[in-house]
């Protein structure tokens, strides 16, 4: 039997109609351990104290380590969550975002992504899905939350 990469899905594609207001999504927990901090120093440049050095940290009083803000968001990337996969190939792209950091998140926590769908507008060929993000530590905590658009094929 020859392979075909096309069928190869983790999966169920569904369509834009498909989906509906309301539904939720999460991605798998991710602890931000010493590893995921330096990987993302590295990728964003940021060098700030505030994020890697202990001696500064500990005189502003936080007990370790303290996440960038983008550090935190990036758990929000759909792709991590069973909705991108569903989403298949009807994903054109990601077309919007905001978002609010609501409590800090240190080195060792745990975060919780969740994403639901707020919204389906539909236009001729292509079609809006807008989500609310919520993300949780270990304690239940909210510590950021926000929207995100993303633009469908109409299949």
């Amino acid at each position: 039997m020859a392979f075909d990469p096309r069928t190869h899905v983790t999966h169920p594609t569904r369509a834009f109609d498909d989906f509906a207001v309301g539904e939720v999504f999460r991605a798998p927990s991710r602890t931000m351990t010493a590893g995921v901090f330096a990987a993302f120093q590295a990728a964003s440049g940021d060098n700030h104290p505030i994020h890697y050095d202990a001696a500064y940290l500990e005189r502003l009083g936080h007990p370790g380590l303290y996440a960038h803000g983008y550090q935190t968001l990036i758990q929000a990337a759909i792709g991590a969550s069973p909705l991108a996969h569903q989403m298949g190939e009807a994903l054109i792209g990601f077309l919007e975002q905001s978002s609010r950091f609501l409590a800090p998140v240190y080195e060792g926590d745990t975060l919780y992504p969740e994403f639901e769908i707020t919204a389906l507008e539909k236009g001729t060929t292509t079609g809006v899905m807008r989500l609310d993000l919520r993300i949780h530590n270990q304690r239940g905590v909210l510590v950021c939350d926000g929207m995100q658009a993303y633009l469908m094929r109409l299949c």
